[in-house]
């Protein structure tokens, strides 16, 4: 069973609350969270704005391809994503945009592509002010949520607020069309992985299709609707936290209804040293993400 969480509950940090969440991160590796700052308005008014991009003829979306980029900023095409190389690229479709750095900021000179410009389609009214607003409340809710992980664990509480400045923290939406009638058992809306970095903060439009792997190995469906929200942490947080927290393997098959998502993918800063504690590594956060990056955006790969 995946828990759910209330997040005023985790800030107040009540005691019984706070060993429920321990227990969540480490063996199930998925939560489920309400009672946030944002509410199920903000969450139906992103997901208006990337339906209605999705909705755009192809040409217009491919003004903001990617495959153009050596980063990972604007549409991604059906197939364009391969999260496991034992199954086929993935058929759904993404927009991604990224923290980028201010002007003047000391990075900005190393030209890093996880802080790269982002991509805005032209004459989509109110697409990037809403994207961009929702992108501001959704990282603070993340830290909001890591401060009460590293509660619950027993770390620094202070920890994640400085290795998380600033953070690469990078924005998507998810469009999955209904599962095609040529779709075999090789063929995804996204394929079994776990995600590359900290945490993932998740709002749905409500349609079931993300599967989770519990520890019995059965695929457990998990969803929420608007204004709740799906947790999970990935394999940086799992080595960072040396096993305290749970990247789990997850997947969406795809099924007879359209479905939109959007995760906010969370992650320090390039620099931070996310080695297991007292391993004498170094692991810096940027390189471990680029890697996985290059390994799973198909237009990456050719480059790399």
């Amino acid at each position: 069973m995946i828990p759910r969480f209330d997040l005023e509950a985790l800030i107040a940090r009540d005691p019984a609350e706070m060993a429920r969440l321990g227990v969540a991160v480490r063996e199930v590796g998925f939560l489920t969270l309400g009672n946030t700052a944002l509410g199920a308005t903000e969450v139906e008014r992103v997901l208006d704005a990337y339906r209605r991009f999705f909705r755009l003829p192809e040409a217009r979306k491919r003004s903001v391809d990617m495959a153009r980029t050596g980063a990972n900023r604007g549409w991604g095409g059906p197939k364009s994503e391969q999260v496991d190389p034992g199954a086929n690229p993935d058929f759904k479709e993404v927009f991604d945009c990224g923290r980028e750095l201010p002007e003047g900021h000391p990075m900005a000179a190393r030209n890093l592509p996880v802080y790269a410009p982002n991509l805005w389609p032209e004459d989509l009214p109110g697409f990037r002010p809403e994207i961009e607003s929702y992108f501001a409340s959704a990282m603070d809710v993340a830290m909001d949520i890591l401060r009460a992980l590293s509660a619950a664990t027993g770390g620094d509480g202070g920890a994640f607020d400085r290795a998380f400045d600033p953070p690469m923290a990078l924005l998507r939406g998810n469009y999955y069309p209904p599962r095609p009638d040529w779709a075999g058992d090789k063929d995804f809306g996204i394929a079994a992985h776990t995600d590359y970095g900290c945490l993932t903060l998740l709002a749905t439009d409500g349609v079931p299709g993300l599967e989770v792997r519990m520890p019995s190995g059965d695929w457990l469906p998990v969803r929420a609707d608007p204004g709740e929200f799906i947790i999970n942490f990935g394999e940086m947080l799992e080595f960072w936290t040396d096993g305290a927290a749970k990247a789990t393997l997850h997947r969406v098959q795809g099924g007879p209804e359209e479905r939109i998502s959007v995760p906010l993918f969370f992650n320090p800063s390039f620099d931070a040293n996310v080695a297991p504690p007292g391993s004498g590594q170094l692991i810096r956060a940027g390189d471990h993400l680029n890697r996985r990056f290059a390994e799973t955006y198909v237009h990456l790969q050719h480059k790399a």
